[in-house]
């Protein structure tokens, strides 16, 4: 009898154990998630069911799916998941904690690929084998802090544009921002069993910027680390000060998530979730209530929670008025700019958190209001650090290590090219299509670092083909970044597959257009696209902008940004989501010689007609393609003392209403090379803000709407006080 208990037992946990997901519950949402993606698998050439998978394997890809963004369902094989689900079952088999974390932490924080909006690679089992033995019969504790040291000995801060390169193109470089150091730090801890995650604070109140780092699950409990910059102990960095006065922190959980902290919004992707009290030890909750003109609460309408930064009132985080026109958020005790919109119409009212309990926000105002000029203060919450104890003797040890890696960094960036021998490696070429150009030659070389390989073989086969002019200046539209990261394939794509003759360098040379990783696609598009489509792209481009809004099937739904389609799988496929079919689009007349670009200050995508020689606007919902009618902006200032010229985005920043919302214009440069003079302007309304920040981090901040009309001088004062 008792022989047949324990057999019937055994059975019984076998049968618990062999699924991926064991709460039956949450399991079979999972599956109606995933299922709801059918059509767009469908459409991918992915089928789950064709593959040899046991019964946790293809449980594990079906939660994948079920959340992953379009782009990665696109852009990547099936199988590329199911080799990262298998590096997580070995490092969790392998791994002294594996045993211990727990189902939840696994499948949220140690499973997924994606961090956040970096670029995917298979950094996982690169990671493994380097880690794995120098971690080995550490605590998960210790483990920890040494992976941290390992990824200092592999890169440091230093800032950079908004693309956020892929772990091991991080390691590659020996540099990242702090976006990508924390992605550096949560892949690695992942690659070896350690459930972690990205916390970032959308922007600082108290000071013009913002910040990423890491938070680490240890034996049920999380805590927070500097990426890259190792401490002695975990809840210590150089951010504890200014976390304190943080007023949101972030994460984005992969999938349905329902752990025990304050959810912000849930997506068909992440779960958005807020970590305010793990920095700040005060916060607090405003209730918002929004309602119409004649007072009825509103359901449905979005409310941004906005915080003065960088001259702009940005936002941080919006939620979903209920049936009652209500919607909540916790954050530290500071000021925020709160912002509802429904239906064309808006109102804002400014929210301080630890005095306002609720506030009621009308949607008086339309496209076209004459708001009066309005001046406030922004105050920021103040400093309360909580700082754990740190010993002489770890202070040291610490200090000592990180010098030793500084030195294998160092040693590793010894190999990349210099100013001198860059210059030397330039004039080898200084005879031949470009003389005087060794500088710009070597200042690429450096820029390129760890990827000057594939830069120099690129140049060299370029030189055999008789195409070197053409490969340097191919070579100047790139950004650094592009230049760190952009492997020898793509290069060659885009040099030797490009239109005969003379060519825009920027609006038809260049194969960058936004923030996408960039791949090779000329060649495929010359190949794949019939002639009668690529005569209409060349002839009638506006009617390719139709044939992009007739053919291209929309999941913005789940798409996420900075996850951009590759280009050639938007054609086979039919997929897209808004900024890949601009990217797509940009791309297919780039491959037949047609201009077209992104504007960097509108984010409009442009092209030029060739018939007229006109630039159009690209509307992809309207009946016709238009050229933009314009006006002109004026802005008046007078000087107060310590400020003859103020910066944009430093002291002011102009925003332009569209779709319900004030998108920000990205102006580079200050008042008197701007808008002393008037400048010409898309028509439309805006909202012009400026602000003076004061050494305690509180802002006196203006605020004005206005409008610009076709043909018209709108002339504005600048105020700074």
């Amino acid at each position: 009898m008792k022989s047949r208990f324990s057999l019937i037992l055994m059975l019984a946990l076998t049968a618990c154990t062999s699924h991926f997901i064991t709460d039956k519950d949450y399991r079979t949402a999972v599956a109606d998630d995933f299922q709801s993606r059918s059509s767009i698998m469908q459409a991918a050439g992915i089928d789950l069911a064709s593959m040899d998978l046991n019964q946790k394997e293809e449980e594990a890809l079906e939660f994948l799916y079920a959340y992953m963004p379009l782009g990665d369902i696109v852009n990547n094989a099936p199988e590329y998941y199911l080799d990262h689900y298998r590096m997580t079952r070995r490092a969790l088999k392998e791994m002294p904690w594996g045993k211990n974390v727990p189902e939840r932490e696994m499948r949220h924080f140690v499973l997924p690929v994606r961090v956040n909006n970096e670029n995917l690679d298979s950094a996982r089992y690169v990671f493994y084998e380097e880690l794995a033995p120098r971690i080995k019969g550490m605590s998960m504790h210790d483990a920890v802090l040494e992976v941290n040291h390992w990824c200092h000995e592999k890169a440091v801060y230093m800032p950079s544009d908004r693309r956020t390169s892929s772990p091991l193109a991080t390691v590659k470089t020996a540099y990242g921002r702090c976006g990508e150091e924390s992605t550096l730090l949560v892949a690695a801890l992942r690659s070896v069993g350690i459930p972690a995650r990205q916390v970032y604070t959308p922007r600082w109140a108290h000071t013009d910027s913002n910040h990423a780092w890491v938070e680490a699950w240890v034996d049920g409990k999380w805590y927070f680390l500097g990426a890259c910059e190792p401490e002695p102990v975990l809840n210590l960095g150089w951010f504890n000060a200014p976390a304190s006065r943080g007023m949101l922190m972030h994460t984005n959980v992969f999938g349905r998530y329902n752990g025990p902290e304050e959810i912000v919004r849930e997506t068909p992707n992440y779960t958005e979730i807020n970590v305010i009290e793990h920095y700040a030890p005060e916060s607090a909750s405003v209730d918002v209530t929004v309602v119409d003109k004649d007072g009825n609460p509103v359901e449905g309408a979005k409310v941004d929670y906005k915080i003065y930064n960088y001259s702009e009132f940005n936002s941080v985080a919006y939620k979903l008025t209920d049936a009652q026109g209500k919607t909540a958020l916790t954050a530290g005790l500071g000021d925020m700019m709160v912002y509802a919109t429904k239906d064309g119409r808006f109102g804002f009212a400014k929210v301080t958190y630890g005095k306002d309990e609720v506030v009621s926000i009308v949607l008086e105002y339309e496209e076209g209001s004459e708001i009066p000029h309005m001046e406030m203060e922004i105050v920021p919450p103040v400093e309360n650090a909580q700082l754990p104890d740190v010993t002489d003797e770890q202070r040291a040890e610490n200090t000592r290590r990180m010098e030793y890696e500084d030195s294998l960094r160092n040693a590793y960036v010894a190999t990349f090219y210099t100013a001198q021998t860059g210059l030397e490696y330039a004039k080898k070429f200084e005879k031949k299509y470009f003389p005087d150009q060794d500088q710009r030659i070597a200042d690429i070389l450096v820029a390129s670092r760890g990827n000057h390989k594939e830069i120099t073989d690129f140049l060299e086969e370029a030189d055999q083909k008789g195409r070197l002019s053409r490969a340097y200046q191919l070579l100047e539209t790139l950004s650094q970044k592009d230049l760190r990261d952009t492997p020898k394939s793509v290069l060659d794509d885009h040099l030797y597959y490009r239109v005969e003759g003379e060519c825009s360098r920027e609006y038809v040379c260049c194969p960058r257009v936004d923030t996408e990783l960039l791949r090779p696609y000329r060649e495929y598009f010359i190949t794949n696209i019939p002639d009668s489509l690529a005569d209409i792209v060349r002839g009638n481009t506006a009617e390719f902008v139709k044939w992009c809004k007739e053919n291209l099937t929309m999941h913005d739904r789940i798409s996420l940004r900075y996850v951009q389609l590759d280009p050639k799988r938007v054609w086979e496929t039919r997929l897209a989501d808004k900024g890949s079919r601009e990217i797509f689009f940009v791309a297919v007349c780039r491959s037949f010689g047609v201009p077209a670009w992104m504007d960097p200050v509108t984010r409009v995508v442009k092209y030029v007609n060739g018939e007229d020689m006109l630039v159009y606007d690209v509307d992809f919902d309207a009946q016709e393609q238009i050229v933009a009618p314009k006006g002109k902006l004026q802005l008046t200032y007078t000087e107060i003392p310590l400020l003859d010229d103020p910066k944009y985005e430093v002291h002011f920043s102009i925003s332009k209403y569209v779709n319900g919302e004030f998108q920000l214009q990205n102006y580079d440069g200050s008042w008197a090379e701007l808008f002393r003079q008037p400048r010409e302007m898309d028509c439309g309304y805006y909202m012009l803000v400026s602000g003076s920040r004061m050494s305690g981090g509180n802002v006196f901040a203006d605020v004005e709407f206005f409008t610009i009309e076709e043909g018209k001088t709108t002339v504005e004062e600048l105020v700074m006080r």
